[in-house]
């Protein structure tokens, strides 16, 4: 039986390029080339039937390491709250003034992105501290 050695993530969305792009800046990852035959991706969503184009969005990581994020349009908008999260590793490693100096950077640079910062959790003596934030279309991730 194989196994899984690789996998994606995927988002349902309501603007899928816009919030690839987010993800982009969030993470480092990039934008993959456009399929044979198309010299970009507005080239490709343009020979898609008017109800698919704009439909799907996707970006990488440059390194080939981490997963592929996908990006998806849906007709219904996010109404509850995620029951998976990234974590954004900032601050791995880190410990206590450090560790908040380090998040407290990297959540202002998100926030400049478009996110939108929840709230802080401090350190509980089990979990160093993080913080829960938004992306642009409200999905929560934690900038760990």
């Amino acid at each position: 039986m194989a196994s899984v050695k690789q996998f994606q993530v995927t988002f349902d969305c309501a603007e899928p390029e816009r919030v690839a792009r987010f993800w982009c800046d969030v993470l480092g990852y990039v934008v993959p080339p456009p399929p044979d035959g198309f010299a970009s991706w507005e080239d490709f969503d343009r020979s898609l039937p008017p109800e698919q184009q704009g439909s799907a969005f996707a970006c990488v990581d440059p390194a080939g390491v981490g997963p592929r994020l996908f990006f998806q349009r849906v007709p219904e908008g996010k109404v509850v709250k995620n029951r998976l999260h990234l974590d954004v590793r900032a601050g791995t490693g880190l410990v206590g003034e450090e560790r908040l100096a380090t998040l407290e950077a990297e959540c202002a640079r998100l926030v400049a992105l478009g996110a939108k910062r929840v709230r802080l959790l401090r350190a509980d003596g089990i979990n160093e501290s993080c913080i829960v934030m938004q992306d642009i279309e409200g999905n929560e991730f934690c900038l760990d």
